[in-house]
């Protein structure tokens, strides 16, 4: 089978109801990452010096040399860029990211944590790249990064975000079974749910946008202002669209310098300003998030060996299954798992078919209110169709004629009067059998099979949750 992993649609047009407490319009989410004494550093055993988000423009690792400028950045995020936030925040909920190895490092700023109240999420054993890593390396540095931490901060962490992470490192996070949220996406402004087999993990996606990283980056934030100005910009939309929510990323070198701590500090004030504003920990969210929107899990066409997808998509165009047959060999993934995706599977393959193929459709279709009906020889999907609008209830007249028209069709273009009756009412399906008359046969051909198409999308939408 080919199938794409990827999910490109995620909530679509119309987001869940985030239902966030006190009917807040808003959850604002802010990240402190605590990295520093966790970087790369041969002190640390790694093979090289750090070259990561830092002061230094163009940064380059040493092999196995200290860098000694490198290192007293990341110190002055642990010496003072920490407290003058700690301060800052202190009777906020903020979620740490910690790297373990950095915690173990910082007795004075995990007491502080704690006293604050602040969430301390695991970010991993060490500040360190693991797109190349061994599935094996990788798990058994997440195993020890929990250990390290829970004898560091006295619980284990409900919370995991790598940040530079492998292909592999939401998968491994999941099978743990430790946390109630996983951090690794930037993917949604929502929290959304994944399956990795049994275990339904709960994603908190993260931000590189509203995130003072970008004081490192080129074409990043110059200035405080710049910043300040994002963060509301952000905020402003969100807010009005409502029942979002916003994350902002923090770290003790960036933000913790002077110049642009006082850009955090307006935009704290700006977001309390306003009402139905909940700043909270993520843990908090993911909790919330648990309990409102539990993760419900039901059959994916995408994951469906050939024989079961025929089974039961077989019928959704007209008694012809090989429209399902041919489309199970397409490169399906979670974004055919819902009516409208699985839809556009289908009818592709209804589309690319021959003309004769595509007239067997036409032709598979029962007449309108015809002989069929009333002898109860419909499928069940047609008799629910028919009765939706009231075709199951005519009069003898009524019956006769379409009795009558169904014959004139039939006789004029050889397939029999096709309509997605959900669509209508008994009346404006008489009116369009009269106008379709009037047709040429390309033009009605083409009608009809775009009625085909509209039948199907019903029925899918009966068939699958979304």
């Amino acid at each position: 089978m080919q199938r794409y992993p990827r999910d490109m649609t995620g909530y679509g047009a119309t987001p869940p109801q985030a239902e966030w407490p006190n009917a807040a319009r808003i959850a604002v989410q802010i990240v402190l990452n605590y990295e520093e004494g966790g970087e790369n550093n041969v002190l640390h055993g790694d093979a090289a010096s750090e070259a990561f988000l830092s002061e230094i423009v163009g940064a380059a690792a040493w092999p196995g040399q200290r860098h000694w400028n490198m290192e007293s950045i990341y110190e002055y995020g642990a010496r003072a860029g920490f407290w003058r936030l700690h301060r800052l925040m202190s009777d906020l909920p903020v979620t740490v990211y910690g790297v373990a190895t950095a915690l173990a490092r910082a007795p004075e700023q995990v007491a502080a944590m704690k006293d604050a109240g602040w969430e301390i999420a695991s970010h991993g054993l060490k500040w360190i790249e693991y797109k190349d890593a061994p599935e094996d390396v990788e798990r058994a540095d997440m195993v020890e990064a929990i250990r390290l931490h829970t004898e560091v901060v006295g619980t284990p962490p409900r919370g995991w975000y790598t940040g530079r992470c492998s292909t592999n490192t939401v998968r491994l996070a999941a099978e743990t079974g430790q946390f109630a949220y996983v951090a690794d996406s930037y993917a949604d402004d929502l929290p959304y749910w994944m399956e990795f087999g049994r275990r339904d993990q709960l994603i908190v996606p993260y931000t590189l946008d509203a995130n003072d990283m970008r004081f490192a980056t080129p074409q990043g934030f110059n200035a405080g202002a710049q910043f300040l100005d994002y963060l509301k910009a952000s905020f402003d939309a969100l807010y009005r669209e409502g029942g979002r929510m916003m994350s902002i990323g923090l770290h003790c070198r960036l933000i913790g310098r002077p110049g642009r701590a006082e850009a955090l500090r307006e935009f704290i004030a700006y977001a309390q300003g306003h009402e139905g504003v909940w700043f909270a920990m993520r843990e908090q969210i993911a909790d919330h998030w648990a309990q409102v929107h539990p993760h419900q899990r039901f059959v994916r066409p995408s994951q469906m060996d050939r024989d079961s997808f025929v089974a039961k998509f077989g019928g959704v165009f007209e008694h012809s299954a090989w429209i399902a047959e041919r489309a199970h060999g397409l490169e399906l993934g979670p974004a055919h798992d819902s009516a409208v995706g699985l839809h556009n599977a289908l009818a592709r393959m209804f589309r690319s078919a021959s003309q004769a193929e595509r007239l067997g459709v036409l032709t598979a279709h029962p007449d309108l209110a015809g002989k069929l009906a009333a002898a109860k020889r419909l499928t069940a999907e047609s008799t629910a169709e028919q009765a939706s609008a009231g075709l199951d209830a005519l009069t003898d007249g009524e019956r006769a004629e379409f009795a009558t028209q169904n014959a004139a069709y039939t006789e004029k273009f050889g397939f029999p009067f096709i309509i997605a009756v959900r669509d209508h009412d008994k009346a404006s399906i008489k009116t369009a059998f009269a106008d379709r008359l009037a047709n040429d046969r390309d033009v009605e051909f083409a009608q009809a099979c775009h009625q085909v198409e509209r039948i199907a999308l019903h029925r899918l939408k009966d068939m699958l949750p979304r």
